[in-house]
């Protein structure tokens, strides 16, 4: 294949060698709301594939449920600058300040545009957009809580991702679905590795694909399922993060992630911050409201890395409820059936479903659960990928929770998510479009499918008498025992000791399915391969960072440090991945932390 063949016409290949081989001027990877809201953008303006291992209405960022920040000041008196200054505190200071402004400034519009598109927000009676309060959202700079978040019920991703789907439809977008990307393919120019194709697997015949373009976006969601208890559904695997991982291109704040504070206890299944923002109230064993001593001001609606530890606290203290005293209460039984059920029929029925709770006549247990990376693959504020601290990849993009602008910080506010994807997003397909109109197709090695195939068959044909499963869920169990909600330098040697032993496992898999017609037995494999190489970075750039901040915490190093780490992680993958220890193939850097308006100061709430 090389770079003067004739251009396909949409969903054309030429086939060689049983590979097919397909050229697009942008190839977006993943079909959540970043990729699709990059789709919106750079459909009608280049030749455009999406690429997604899952159909597009099942991406995960259906699952989002509370709502999207923007200062519309529809409902309270609201601005732009209070939306900033709540996302550079919420995110303990660790926020690229420039990014965080880009995201309150365009978030009105982005609001507005979904609503063009013709998503069914909630409606005030005067007929604007709804709002509700979410956690860590504040007027006058932290005075009191706002109401920020537009909203569709409880299901507001699940309207996003069908908005966009449908109006990515009625432009004509061409979506490959079911195809699992595997690779990005790295070509030199001139000394310089440039992308330039990726290679997926046809989940329904098995088959290689080659999507040769000028530029690329990745939008492939976050890897939650490195945890046992994760709201994440079972597809969030990291492979797009892993993918730029094995390419040598380096991960940001790999060590924050993101506890949401109620997940149905000993289930994970996420119930909305929007229950504590239409007024529901935590309470412990004793039916205490026991925020009030941790967060006075704004109480049950703090950031949710302090919920989340505050909730850990109060069973450790003994204060939990249940059989075993592992968890507290989401109390909504003030809100009243009409609030529950018209507001938030989601978690409502979710509580009944798998608790047998009914929130309308009694408290629900929960529990933090693992929800978000705040790290992943380093971007500038035009969401393009960065080689280091300073040096874009041309022609790579990435954007959503995969991607890391950084505009969370060390700690993501409830509903900033939906804004990112959608302002980052855009941003990530604008500039695609504008990279593509003077870019040339980087030419393709002579099997740009070779390692593909390699790690595919390698799978198959292996003999080895390891079972996929128990390595998963033994690594799973060991994140959420040793380097969770709280962690130390002791638990995270021993899960690092874990996964090296998993890694040796690892080499002797095999899989039950030989076939090739959606084998997932083989692509459960695959993913956990990337799961053991995520789950590493992780635990490696937490014992790198001797602090407790946001959503990392460290028993043995309870409190910030600004002057040693007020500065982001950078890892690089320099060596064998097999080696004993990480600090053999792992290497870190520190990027600085960009400060426009805000100083560092103490969290207060």
């Amino acid at each position: 294949m090389t770079t003067d063949a004739t251009v396909n016409a949409p969903g054309e290949s030429t086939v060689v060698d049983g590979v097919h081989y397909h050229q697009f001027d942008i190839v977006i990877v993943g079909a959540g709301g970043g990729g699709m809201r990059a789709a919106i953008e750079a459909g009608p303006n280049a030749k455009t594939a999406v690429i997604s291992k899952l159909y597009p209405t099942r991406s995960h960022t259906g699952a989002a449920q509370g709502g999207m920040a923007a200062a519309l000041a529809n409902v309270e008196d609201d601005n732009w600058e209070w939306h900033t200054f709540d996302t550079v505190k919420g995110g303990d200071y660790l926020v690229d300040q420039d990014a965080a402004e880009i995201l309150a400034k365009e978030a009105i519009d982005a609001v507005i545009d979904l609503e063009n598109m013709g998503l069914p927000f909630n409606r005030t009676p005067e007929g604007k957009i709804d709002q509700r309060r979410f956690g860590g959202h504040t007027r006058d700079h932290g005075k009191s809580p706002v109401r920020r978040a537009c909203y569709a019920a409880d299901r507001t991703g699940h309207m996003i991702l069908q908005t966009l789907y449908q109006n990515c439809v009625k432009l004509g977008i061409n979506f490959f679905n079911e195809f699992y990307v595997l690779d990005l393919v790295m070509t030199d120019v001139d000394g310089v590795p440039q992308p330039s194709a990726v290679v997926a697997y046809d989940l329904s015949t098995g088959e290689l694909h080659v999507f040769q373009a000028k530029a690329f976006i990745f939008a492939t969601g976050g890897f939650g399922k490195i945890f046992k208890t994760t709201s994440n559904a079972h597809t969030l695997t990291g492979d797009g993060v892993g993918i730029i991982w094995r390419k040598g291109l380096p991960l940001e704040d790999m060590e924050f992630f993101q506890f949401h504070p109620t997940g149905l206890a000993g289930l994970g299944i996420l119930l909305t911050e929007g229950a504590r923002g239409e007024g529901a109230i935590l309470r412990n064993v004793n039916g205490e409201r026991f925020m009030e001593r941790y967060a006075p001001t704004i109480k049950d609606l703090a950031p949710r890395d302090i919920v989340a530890r505050c909730m850990v606290q109060e069973v450790q203290e003994g204060r939990g409820a249940g059989p075993h005293k592992d968890y507290v209460y989401l109390d909504c039984t003030h809100l009243g059936a009409e609030v529950l059920e018209t507001k938030l029929p989601d978690i409502t029925e979710f509580a009944r479903t798998y608790l047998g709770v009914d929130p309308v006549t009694e408290p629900v247990p929960v529990m933090p659960t693992a929800h978000y990376a705040m790290g992943g693959i380093p971007t500038t504020n035009n969401a393009e990928v960065l080689r280091d601290n300073t040096t874009v990849v041309p022609g790579l993009y990435a954007a959503g929770e995969c991607a890391c602008v950084s505009v969370h910080g060390s700690n993501r506010l409830g509903t900033n998510s939906l804004l990112d994807i959608n302002v980052f997003g855009k941003r990530a397909g604008n500039n695609a479009v504008e990279y593509v109109k003077t870019a040339d197709f980087v030419p393709l090695p002579a099997d740009p499918a070779a390692g593909v195939r390699g790690m595919i068959e390698g799978i198959r044909s292996s003999t080895g008498t390891e079972r996929i499963a128990a390595i998963r869920k033994e690594l799973q169990e060991q994140m959420d025992a040793k380097a969770q909600v709280f962690r130390t330098d002791e638990t995270l040697a021993e899960v690092t000791q874990t996964i090296h032993r998993l890694r040796e496992r690892y080499k002797n898999i095999s899989v039950q399915d030989k076939g090739r017609r959606f084998n997932t037995d083989l692509l459960e494999a695959v993913e956990l391969g990337f799961l053991l190489d995520l789950a590493e970075v992780v635990v490696f750039s937490a014992r790198n960072r001797k602090e407790s901040r946001g959503g990392h915490m460290r028993d043995d190093y309870p409190k910030r440090d600004d002057e040693n780490y007020m500065k982001h992680t950078m890892a690089y993958l320099t060596g064998d991945p097999h080696s004993a220890d990480p600090g053999d193939h792992i290497s870190l850097d520190w990027k600085p932390v960009v400060i426009t308006r805000y100083q560092p100061m103490e969290r207060k709430y």
